[in-house]
């Protein structure tokens, strides 16, 4: 059997011409939209997998927030810092990416970087991603569900072995991981090149519940009336 490419082989090879064939999916413009409407100016957006930075990124820059882009291809990368100079990118793997710190960001956009891995790298990016959430921020996500391991297939004429995750799987996981999923739907997808089949895309919404904060204790009085704070939301 040929050797499989890894996922920097194939993105570095594809270059731009990705971005010609997936840079204006309906339903991730549509995500991206319903995530800029949310987000407040300076909002904190990693992108995994930014690719060319576009859509993604750029459309992001352009609603205010500070956009981080990581993605394995090097030419990727290099590509997106002369396209969308207004964002931050960097060549890393979601599987070692380490950010300032649990919580850091106000969004987290994942279109697509996950299925050029095995099933459980998949659950362990899901579950690191969720993680960098801040509460009341956002993880919106795109792949091609499926309960997959594994399979070698030819995609843009490169020979790659690919896995995924049920839509169940993806949905648990996801609220495992202390994230309340606002909205999920599967959305057909067709290439404009025969090197790249028809896809089903499914969409996940999800958002990280605020934490409640117990405030302080009022000062004993002598007069009446005193008792516990009530809870508010924070974070």
């Amino acid at each position: 059997m040929d050797r499989r490419e890894s996922a920097a082989e194939v993105f570095d090879a594809l270059g731009e011409r990705y971005e010609e064939l997936f840079g204006e999916v309906p339903a991730q413009l549509e995500a991206l939209d319903w995530l800029a409407e949310r987000l407040a100016p300076g909002a904190r957006v990693l992108d995994v997998g930014s690719g060319t930075g576009r859509p993604t990124a750029e459309r992001l820059v352009r609603a205010g927030c500070a956009v981080t882009g990581v993605d394995v291809s090097a030419a990727m990368v290099e590509t997106a810092r002369a396209r969308v100079p207004g964002a931050r990118f960097e060549q890393a793997d979601v599987r070692t990416y380490a950010p300032p710190a649990p919580g850091t960001y106000d969004a987290v956009c994942s279109f697509f970087p996950l299925l050029v891995m095995d099933q459980p790298e998949i659950a362990a990016a899901l579950e690191r991603m969720a993680s960098w959430v801040a509460p009341g921020g956002y993880l919106v996500l795109a792949t091609v569900p499926g309960d997959i391991r594994g399979l070698d297939i030819e995609w843009m004429g490169h020979p790659v072995t690919v896995s995924s995750l049920s839509t169940d799987e993806h949905l648990r996981r996801l609220t495992a991981h202390g994230l309340e999923v606002l909205h999920h739907h599967t959305a057909p997808f067709r290439p404009a090149d025969p090197l790249a089949p028809p896809e089903e895309h499914l969409f996940c919404y999800a958002r990280r519940p605020a934490r409640a904060v117990t405030a302080p204790a009022p000062a004993p009085t002598a007069g009446p009336g005193t008792g516990p704070e009530a809870f508010r939301p924070g974070g």
